[in-house]
């Protein structure tokens, strides 16, 4: 098969690629849009009296006394925006935009009640607290007694540089009776969401939305608009969690695998989800004390940290279905990086390891589309000569590429390998929170966002245009010479607004393209003189 023709395949699969993903965003933004009409959140009581600070070294982090719900977190050392001095704020309480976590005790001796959504309010020393750098461990007690005696302390454990909490119950039962309670924790999150924190990339909209892992399921996506059309999570198991992810960031609960728990979710209104779970139920005896306790990380998706922390939990970094690709080859750009020290250089070295690592498929390409040019003026005999006989014709040519031992589709098949690669690399760019906002050179500030001068999408189209000149070509027809210019610039006009990291790998790709193909005919014309 000629190579053009195959150079347009492949660039008329990416387009429809590209397309489909727009679509699917147009299609969830109009979906959003409908639902954001009837929702509205009470958030009167934001930012009053009960609300108290907690800061570390890495989260600034507001929590309501009234239930002890965490309603904002700042995280400190990522910014909002490029050049920008205020943090990123994952989690917030406004009246357009919901996105907190929730826990409590439910059940018979429960504080926290879900018909009457009744909330304890704790009482504490201190409205704000910091982690010095001098501590291990800062606790956080918030203290509440009920009418009969009995003292509940919830507890937040803060640890430096670190993004998991603590959150730890401790029920002094100082009754004669047996008390019987659950412990729960949830992700709750309005699906619509306003302007300024919506992506600014309109072509690379990734997952946002909900996820989970327990015993039986390594990682299970959950889209926010499934839990209104299908059948809600509730699923039973000891250990796992429950998450609400988006692009780079990710918050989740970590229940404690000591007992049964359950996980669900439940749509609170038309605007809003929630996935949870909550535990088997936990008895205290009579003058006695009980401990009970899970973990949450609300942060950036540090893929090393988040298997540590909890099994499967790294896969919440969304690399699509080519996962177990792209998990490796973020390895290896990280010891990249470790080694020179900027991502784009990374990127760089990791664009000419995998072409030299794909270069045995690549010359057996670039082989048989030669051999299948030498062959052409044959090919044409034959088509010329049983035109009219498609049998004889299919046969003729069969004998041939026999005697000639080809096979014409030796050209696609290296072809059809590569593309998983490329399509894990790309997950991997667009997902990995460590090129978030990292420089390159000059007017690159940020791979993660597009080229603002257009340089590197240009450069792209151009390296592609040059790919086509020097790729030898049987096409005659002059309908199909036309379609074949018109790629390169539909790809540059795409390639304005993706990720320069993204850009730049293609840059590199297709350098290292002209190259390798330019050697391979230089060695295959000199075997054939």
């Amino acid at each position: 098969m000629d190579l053009r023709r195959v150079f347009f395949i492949l660039g008329f699969f990416i387009i429809i690629f590209i397309i489909w993903k727009i679509w699917k965003f147009s299609v969830n933004s109009y979906t959003n849009q409908s639902l954001y009409q009837n929702y509205h959140v009470n958030s009167k009581n934001y930012l009053n009296k009960n609300i108290i600070s907690i800061k570390t070294d890495v989260l600034y982090i507001k929590i309501n006394l009234e239930g002890g719900d965490i309603e904002q977190v700042k995280l400190l050392n990522f910014k909002n925006k490029l050049n920008s001095s205020e943090p990123l704020i994952l989690l917030d309480t406004q009246d357009n935009f919901l996105y907190q976590t929730r826990s409590g005790l439910i059940g018979k001796d429960g504080l926290d009640n879900w018909n009457t959504i009744t909330r304890p309010v704790y009482k504490t020393q201190y409205k704000c607290f910091e982690l010095s750098n001098s501590k291990e461990e800062l606790r956080i007690p918030l203290v509440y007694t009920s009418h009969d005696g009995i003292k509940y302390i919830k507890t937040f454990i803060f640890k430096p540089k670190s993004y998991d909490i603590k959150i730890e119950y401790t029920i002094h039962n100082n009754t004669n009776r047996n008390l019987e309670m659950s412990m729960f924790g949830g992700l709750r999150q309005t699906i619509s969401t306003p302007d300024d924190k919506s992506s600014n990339n309109f072509y690379l909209q990734t997952f946002r939305g909900a996820a989970y892992s327990t015993d039986n399921t390594k990682y299970e996506k959950y889209q926010f608009d499934s839990v209104f059309r299908k059948k809600k999570l509730h699923v039973m198991t000891h250990n796992g969690w429950i998450a609400m992810l988006q692009q780079y960031f990710v918050s989740a609960w970590i229940p404690n695998n000591i007992q049964l728990n359950t996980f669900y979710t439940n749509n609170i209104d038309s605007n809003t989800i929630e996935i949870g779970f909550y535990s088997n139920t936990m008895y205290v005896n009579p003058k006695s004390t009980m401990t009970c306790s899970s973990k949450l990380w609300i942060g950036p998706e540090i893929q090393e940290k988040m298997a540590v922390l909890a099994p499967n939990l790294d896969l919440t970094v969304d690399y699509g279905w080519l996962w177990f690709l792209s998990q490796p080859l973020f390895k290896l750009l990280k010891l990249l990086n470790n080694i020179v020290g900027n991502w784009g250089v990374s990127i760089i070295l990791i664009t000419f390891i995998m072409r030299g690592a794909m270069y045995p498929l690549t010359k057996a390409q670039y082989k048989t589309m030669s051999k299948m040019k030498i062959l052409q003026p044959k090919i044409d005999k034959i088509k010329h000569n049983y035109k009219n006989n498609r049998q004889k014709m299919s046969e003729e040519m069969l004998i041939l590429y026999k005697n000639e031992k080809i096979n014409p589709l030796g050209g696609c098949f290296p072809l059809l390998i590569q593309m998983p690669i490329f399509l894990a690399l790309y997950y991997m760019l667009i997902n990995s929170v460590e090129l978030r906002h990292a420089p390159f050179i000059w007017w690159i500030k940020d791979l993660s966002g597009s080229d603002p001068y257009y340089v590197l999408p240009i450069l792209m189209g151009i390296t592609m245009f040059i790919i086509q000149q020097i790729t030898p070509t049987n096409i005659s027809d002059p309908v199909q010479k036309k379609v074949l210019y018109v790629v390169p610039i539909i790809f540059t006009t795409f390639f304005l607004w993706f990720p320069s990291g993204l850009v730049l790998y293609y840059i590199v790709s297709n350098l290292v393209t002209i190259i390798q193909q330019k050697l391979i005919s230089n060695q295959f014309d000199n075997i054939n003189k």
